[in-house]
């Protein structure tokens, strides 16, 4: 891959580190990072560049990060923003850096992280290796058995408002590199470039899509919540992904103690709780008798509420499954293939472009209450058959014998579609 390059940069490249640089910043380190964003992909930033352009001139493009970083003349560019639609009709705005820049953040983020991950709260789940989502809903769900209440904090618009100031404290307290310390504060003020190329300077958040961000927000929180809910109270348990915690709490009375407290020691690290989206939810089950004015919670796309459960007999269990809006994003998934104008591709291309997408979902959504998953496997099988009676013309107009011969297939080829694989399988009384 590196033999197109011209001498003169593999001499510079190859060069070992000298006295005149400012910072002793590992050439190898900076290779590695490239090779994690180009796994990661991601869009191009304010420059345009995308990843394979970069890839035209690599090492001369790589050299160049390298240099500046180490001589402490590395300025990021301004972030590129783009606004998401979120579900509720509003819009979140994304921050995507340039390719160039992406490298940089992650050879910070290489050089820090390994310095922090070791100091977080053993229920803190979000960015950090060895743990996941999946982590965190199932030790929420075996809380949720335990005890009563629940508080859920929804932080409002916490990346866009974490305090530059204070942010840089609690870097401080884990680490004293000159070189990082000057490059992450560069990055919380890059200025942002709207759509319309207008540039907006930052005075607090860190752009949701910057490699660094996670870390940082990681960081800000452990110091912010954590810390404080350990020291200050240890006995109330919490499970935090991210900026979604969830506080577990014995009764009512101390589910509003706890909020109020919480509310205020967010207030001193400069955030605010969402009024609306924040809110104690009893965990009514079988075991739980009366009622509230909030009995269902989401987390991390799973909805935990009263809902019918089989063990040695049936019961009510305050159990997650699937929430509503994770289904209404898949359903959309579906719909956006248009599966039944794909009469020129087989059965096999189809499963080779849907099945990583399905099993991903079922292996995550299908971990607690699968049943849930119905509606959604459903869909796809009706677009199948819908397919199937598009492309053979002995099948059109055929909704049941299509259906028969998809169901034929799907015993004999058990594994070919992700979600044959999981035991829903086409039938006549579908």
């Amino acid at each position: 891959m590196l033999s197109g390059f011209s001498k003169s940069v593999n001499q510079r490249w190859e060069e070992p580190i000298t006295k005149t640089k400012s910072f002793s910043i590992s050439k190898q380190v900076v290779w590695e990072a490239y090779g994690r964003v180009k796994a990661n992909q991601g869009a191009a930033g304010v420059d345009g560049q995308s990843i394979k352009d970069f890839e035209v001139d690599l090492k001369d493009n790589l050299y160049k990060i390298w240099n500046r970083m180490s001589s402490g003349s590395y300025f990021p560019p301004p972030v590129r923003t783009v606004d998401i639609p979120k579900r509720d009709g509003r819009s979140r705005r994304l921050g995507i850096p340039a390719v160039s820049d992406r490298v940089a953040q992650m050879v910070v983020k290489m050089y820090l992280e390994p310095e922090v991950e070791p100091i977080f709260h053993p229920d803190s789940y979000g960015y950090i290796s060895g743990r996941s989502a999946l982590d965190a809903v199932g030790v929420v769900r075996k809380r949720c058995w335990w005890y009563n209440w629940v508080i859920d904090l929804d932080i409002k618009g916490f990346f866009d408002n974490i305090d530059h100031e204070l942010m840089m404290h609690a870097v401080r307290k884990h680490t004293a590199s000159k070189w990082m310390l000057l490059y992450i504060e560069r990055w919380l003020k890059s200025p942002a470039q709207l759509e319309d190329g207008s540039l907006i300077e930052r005075e607090k958040g860190t752009p949701q899509g910057g490699v660094i961000s996670p870390l940082l927000a990681n960081i800000f929180l452990h110091h912010a919540f954590d810390e404080w809910m350990r020291v200050n109270h240890p006995s109330t348990p919490f499970a935090r992904y991210a900026d979604d915690i969830i506080v577990h709490c014995r009764t009512e009375a101390q589910a509003r103690v706890m909020l109020r407290v919480i509310e205020r020691r967010l207030a001193r690290c400069k955030l605010q709780l969402h009024p609306e989206k924040t809110k104690i939810v009893y965990c009514k089950d079988a075991k739980r008798p009366g009622s509230y004015e909030h009995e269902s919670f989401n987390f991390l796309g799973y909805s935990f509420r009263p809902r019918g459960c089989k063990g040695r007999s049936y019961f009510v269990g305050f159990t997650p499954a699937v929430s509503k809006s994770a289904i209404k994003a898949m359903s959309a998934v579906i719909r956006g293939w248009k599966l039944h104008l794909w009469s020129s591709s087989s059965l096999e291309d189809i499963a080779r472009r849907i099945n990583p997408v399905v099993r991903g979902w079922l292996n995550y959504y299908g971990k607690y209450y699968r049943s849930a998953m119905r509606p959604i496997l459903r869909q796809l099988q009706y677009a199948l058959v819908r397919w199937a009676m598009r492309k053979y013309k002995r099948l059109k107009g055929h909704w049941r014998k299509a259906t028969h011969w998809l169901g034929r297939i799907a015993r004999r080829e058990s594994r070919l579609i992700a979600s044959w694989e999981f035991g829903f399988r086409p039938s006549a009384g579908q």
